[in-house]
């Protein structure tokens, strides 16, 4: 159905190719995972399927790639929809529509088909993905998880051959990731759909693949093979496959189940020892918890004064849009250097609260302090002194032409010294040149912009909303080195997220949200493992036993 053949791709103004030696081929109603880590190329690949490379993006695109019989050399994309249906990073770009319902039926019309088949594809799709109560809702209004989903209906509704998915569950909370990963099973099992999909989330589809490719490195031929196989000499892998290859299981395990099955004996090893907790960290004299150097290197270029200690307060909020409460009476303190985790559904609040806590959101009832003030009526300038918030896409904080231009404004707004903002981004993205542009960096590069931007006023109080969308495994490592530095210099830090892994690993406390109200509240230990949707997967390998992280068996058995 797709078929590579000795293929590269060399984007305009760049020497070397961004793939080469791609040579696969995709049989017909299989689901193939293409991995990697960042920057080896997956996106380009996927852009190849759907003929956005290299009509769309530009750039020199040698060998050729085939679907359904279509040459894509000689097919534009519109000339392979019917065949191909995309559904990119950010769900935002995609939508042509105002309304859900409208949007799910833009792709039929586009193709001429009768109103009756298209009004029956569209109930279909509301069900299948869960969309029904949305149907009439605006697609600006919906939570970052039902655009994704809402993406990821339209392309379903005209009932292409081939489904193309970047990082299709990046944006879900587990539930709804695992319905969408069971539509895409169904399709591909009950109507022989063929679906090729990048993911840095693993731990989520891995056990869906019938073959996975993987990209090693930048340039390097890509290799194909079973699941087990690939990920046992795979630089990037989800816990299930690190503890596989910490206990020596071999075959290596891709489900918990199966992992389970082969847990007993690690069990009894593992019986003595006690889980090392999760202690809030505090400012000083506490030892710094990330790397020496970087806690080194953040006291330098931020400020020589101790973080102020001023948590944040919310009573009783509520906030509602138009007639929906999004909150209902929510309470929450953060305290200095500690690190909350905000789980829930999507549309459960998350977002809506770290709106509030920075002043982006006006509460209906209740109140909101973060250092003293309430952030909807402070100041700009004396608000980005007080609480800093990494937006769940960073491009919307940054709006300037080039890195240098980004971090000039940065240390204007937080009234720093010139340079404070660039010494931050040279330590975050080593090799990111002035010039730069903002749109020409991959997410985990925009991630690490907008973080130290935020970073340059040295707030108490630091926000982020999925601060793991996009990012591999290595980046995610990077982030969570960096936010415990953080935290153990006196930053309050609270992080909206569906990355269970994340929470796991790096939150003293876990909030989850439901309907816009909290429902449970406590160390991340006691609410995760309680939990079988917010679970960690080393979690429910190894319980009964408390075990959150494979970083933490491994020093067990150490």
């Amino acid at each position: 159905m797709i078929r590579f053949e000795d293929v590269s791709v060399t984007y305009d103004g760049v020497a070397e190719p961004t793939v080469q030696g791609v040579d696969f081929e995709v049989p017909e109603g299989e689901l193939v995972l293409l991995v990697g880590p960042s920057g080896v190329g997956k996106s380009t690949i996927l852009g190849a399927v759907s003929g956005l490379v290299p009509h769309f993006t530009g750039g020199t695109l040698r060998g050729r790639v085939t679907v359904a019989g279509r040459d894509t050399r000689t097919h534009k994309p519109r000339e392979l929809a019917d065949v191909v249906g995309t559904v990119g990073q950010d769900p935002l770009s995609h939508f042509v529509t105002d309304t859900v319902e409208d949007e799910l039926a833009y792709g039929m019309e586009s193709l001429g088909l009768a109103p009756d088949v298209m009004r029956r594809r569209v109930e279909e799709t509301l069900d299948l993905l869960g969309l029904a109560d949305l149907r009439d809702r605006p697609i600006a209004t919906l939570s970052g998880g039902q655009q994704q989903r809402v993406a990821i209906g339209s392309v379903l509704t005209p009932h292409p051959k081939v489904l193309v998915l970047d990082e299709p569950t990046s944006a879900l909370d587990p539930a709804a990731a695992e319905e969408v990963l069971a539509v895409l099973q169904r399709l591909v099992h009950d109507l022989g759909t063929t679906v090729l999909l990048a993911e840095h989330r693993l731990e989520r589809v891995i056990q869906y693949a019938d073959q996975v490719v993987l990209l090693p490195s930048p340039g390097a031929a890509p290799l194909l093979g079973p699941p087990s196989e690939v990920m046992a000499v795979s630089p990037v892998y989800p816990p299930v496959v690190a503890l596989g290859r910490l206990a020596d299981w071999s075959p290596l395990p891709l489900t918990v189940r199966d992992a389970r099955r082969r847990a007993g004996a690690l069990r009894e090893r593992l019986a003595t020892p006690t889980p090392p907790p999760v202690r809030v960290s505090t400012p000083t004299p506490a030892p710094v918890a990330g790397p020496p150097r970087r806690a080194r290197f953040l006291r330098k270029h931020t400020s020589e004064a101790p973080v102020p200690q001023q948590p944040a307060e919310v009573e009783a909020l509520t906030v509602r849009r138009g007639r929906i409460e999004a909150l209902r009476r929510v309470d929450l303190t953060a305290a200095p250097g500690e690190t909350i985790a905000l789980m829930g559904r999507n549309g459960a609040g998350k977002s809506t609260l770290l709106g509030a806590l920075v002043g982006l959101v006006e509460p209906a009832g209740g109140s909101v302090r973060v250092g003293g003030a309430v952030p909807h009526r402070a100041a700009p300038r004396d608000l980005v002194r007080r609480v800093g918030l990494v937006p769940q896409e960073p491009r919307d904080l940054l709006y300037a032409d080039t890195v240098a231009a980004e971090c000039a404004a940065a240390d204007a707004d937080a009234g720093a010294g010139p340079g404070t903002c660039r010494a931050l981004v040279s330590e975050l993205l080593p090799g990111i040149g002035d010039g730069t542009h903002p749109r020409d960096l991959s997410e985990g590069q925009r991630l690490a912009l907008a973080l130290a931007v935020v970073l340059t006023a040295r707030p108490p109080l630091l926000l982020l909303d999925e601060p793991t969308r996009g990012l591999d495994y290595a980046a995610k490592a990077r982030l969570v080195a960096l936010l415990r530095t953080l935290a153990a210099e006196g930053h309050a830090i609270i992080l909206a997220t569906h990355d269970v892994e994340l929470a796991a690993e790096l939150a003293h406390r876990v909030v989850i949200l439901a309907d816009g109200e909290v429902v449970a509240d406590g160390p991340t230990a006691e609410v995760v493992v309680a939990s079988p949707s917010f679970a960690p997967q080393v979690t429910k390998i190894l319980a009964p036993q408390p075990w959150l992280t494979v970083a933490q068996v491994r020093e067990a058995l150490s």
